[in-house]
Order: C-alpha cells, then sequence, then structure tokens
C-alpha cells in the first residue's frame, strides 16, 4: 500500500470513528480537534513514550499485535501513575520496509485493543520509513488533583497496585523457550499484555501524597520518589516475597523471587505513597526520614542501590 492507503487502513482499524466526549475530529485531517474544558477545574496530563525495536522488543518474542498491545499500555501508564482518566492518543510509527502492510494492520490491532481497554481512542499520528520500527505514543488524560513524585513524607506507607517482577519473569520464559510451562503462564501473559492499572491511578488519586508507575524497576523508579520527596524508602522483605503468581515464577525459573521484584521491569505496577490503605493496594514498606532506600529483612534495615533499566548507563 502507498500511503494513504495505509493511512485509511489505520483509521479503519483504530476506529477512527469512535466518539468520546470532548473528541471534535479524529483521524483524517492534518491535526486532531479536542474540546478543551470538558469538565470544569480539570487538568490535562500529557505524556509521550517511544517504543523502539531491539531495545524494548523484539519481533522473535512478541506477536505484531503484542507488540502494538505494549506500546499503547506503555505510554497510558504514565497517566495512570498521575491518578489521571485517559483521554485519547496519538501514534507516530517509523517503518522499516520489511514491515509489510498485513504487519501494521496486526500492530494497528493490538494498538486498539489497548486502547478500548484505557477507553482512550487513538485520534491521529504520523507515519514515516525508519531503519528500525519504532512506535510514539502520547497520550492526554485528566485529572482533578495531578498525584506527582514529589510529595511522600515520613510515617506515609508504601503501597502497590499489581504485579512487580512478573513481566521480567515472562520476559525470561519467552527466551529460554518456556513459554509452555502452566506455572510461567502469569508471567508471560503479564509481559506480553501489560495492563496499565487506570482504575487503581484514580482511586489513589485523592488520597496519595506521592505516586509513580513501575517500567523500569521498582527500586529504580521508587527511587525517584525517595529523590524527589527528599525522603527515605524502607521496602519490607517479606510483602515483597508475598506475590504468589511471582513465587511460583520465580520457582520454575530457578531465580530470586526477590531479585525479581526489586529490579525486573515493564510490569506497569503503581507505588504510592499514602498515609492511609487505599483498596485494590498492598503494603510494601513506609517512608521516614532520611534519603534513598533500604530493605528490611529479618536482619534488619540495609542500604539497596536504586538500580534498574537505564537507557543510557553504560552497557
Amino acid at each position: 500500500m502507498d500511503e494513504r492507503a495505509r493511512i485509511e487502513m489505520l483509521a479503519h482499524a483504530l476506529g477512527s470513528g469512535v466518539k468520546t466526549a470532548g473528541i471534535e475530529l479524529g483521524i483524517g485531517d492534518d491535526a486532531a480537534v479536542l474540546e478543551v474544558g470538558t469538565r470544569g477545574g480539570e487538568r490535562i496530563v500529557w505524556t509521550i513514550d517511544e517504543q523502539v525495536e531491539g531495545t524494548h522488543f523484539r519481533r522473535d518474542l512478541a506477536s505484531w499485535q503484542d507488540v502494538g498491545w505494549r506500546s499503547f499500555m506503555a505510554a497510558v501508564s504514565d497517566v495512570a501513575a498521575m491518578g489521571a482518566r485517559a483521554w485519547c492518543a496519538l501514534a507516530a510509527l517509523a517503518l522499516p520496509d520489511d514491515v509489510d502492510d498485513a504487519s501494521l494492520e496486526e500492530i494497528a490491532r493490538g494498538q486498539r485493543a489497548a486502547a478500548d481497554v484505557a477507553g482512550a481512542p487513538i485520534v491521529g499520528g504520523n507515519l514515516a520509513r525508519g531503519p528500525v520500527l519504532s512506535i510514539a505514543t502520547t497520550v492526554l488524560g485528566a485529572c482533578d488533583h495531578a498525584v506527582r513524585r514529589a510529595g511522600a513524607r515520613p510515617g506515609d506507607g508504601l503501597w502497590l497496585a499489581g504485579h512487580v517482577g512478573l513481566a521480567a519473569a515472562g520476559l525470561r520464559a519467552i527466551e529460554t523457550g518456556r513459554t509452555g510451562d502452566a506455572r510461567l503462564a502469569p508471567a508471560v501473559d503479564s509481559w506480553r499484555r501489560p495492563r496499565a492499572r487506570l482504575d487503581d491511578g484514580m482511586a489513589m488519586s485523592a488520597i496519595a501524597h506521592a505516586a509513580i508507575d513501575v517500567s523500569d524497576g521498582l527500586a529504580r523508579d521508587v527511587g525517584h520518589i525517595a529523590a524527589a520527596s527528599t525522603v527515605r524508602v524502607v521496602f519490607d522483605e517479606t510483602a515483597l516475597r508475598g506475590d504468589a503468581a511471582l513465587l511460583e515464577a520465580a520457582a520454575a525459573l530457578g531465580v530470586d523471587a526477590l531479585e525479581l521484584a526489586l529490579y525486573g521491569g515493564e510490569d506497569y505496577a503503581l507505588a504510592v505513597a499514602s498515609p492511609i490503605p487505599i483498596a485494590g493496594f498492598r503494603s510494601i514498606g513506609y517512608i521516614s526520614v532520611g534519603a534513598g532506600l533500604a530493605l528490611l529483612g529479618a536482619d534488619g534495615e540495609r542500604p539497596l542501590e536504586p538500580r534498574g533499566y537505564d537507557h543510557f548507563s553504560a552497557r
């Protein structure tokens, strides 16, 4: 197909006729048209995420629909972390010559499925030729009050919605050809089809003092809360080892569940500092006076390095 035909195909696959409040015009013109201020007093939350072949995914590990799904959920998870509802999205794709029309349509179907789950239709974007496949997704959301990384206070609890470490276990299972092991099925699904915690994000928005989504590893991401809030975050080792699905996956792989929980990424769980419990969240630690991270185990506290995935760290 030529560019025009591909755009028409994407408009059909992405559901350009879907009507959502505040969207006046979607795919098909030079730009989308949105009605700002559809709900009085709301703030616009605006984010972008890019998934690049060879960095975020490999073709031999994920289907084209999985690639589309993951690219959308990675972006919308940032909106969830701010306590916002997802509104709409833009998607820009750079396509190498070996991504054919059928593959592109499968990517779009994955994007559409994720957008439907999130309630945020894709209203436009861009297509270009490039040396590797790249999908940049811009998501707009709205909220009354945006929850930031700064704001955690000594005395707050550290709360988690979703799994941590399970996606990393799933990736290991896929890489080692163990997708047929029933013990690893939830982990494989967590990597291939992660889900942004939008409902949990909105549930915590009026309560939480600080929040972040877990994309680069729990320790690294919560380290951003500690730094932005100038506090010390203490993880509870027993709580982190209390995820039955993670324990089963770790046992099947012969790896340490705690290592996966602290340093595995791409779960898109939400980590939140809050003075009180939040429905749908479990306790995994607390906030104290000081700086950095610590792990509370049977032998007391020990400092913890905030390591995880870093695009620009020395390889």
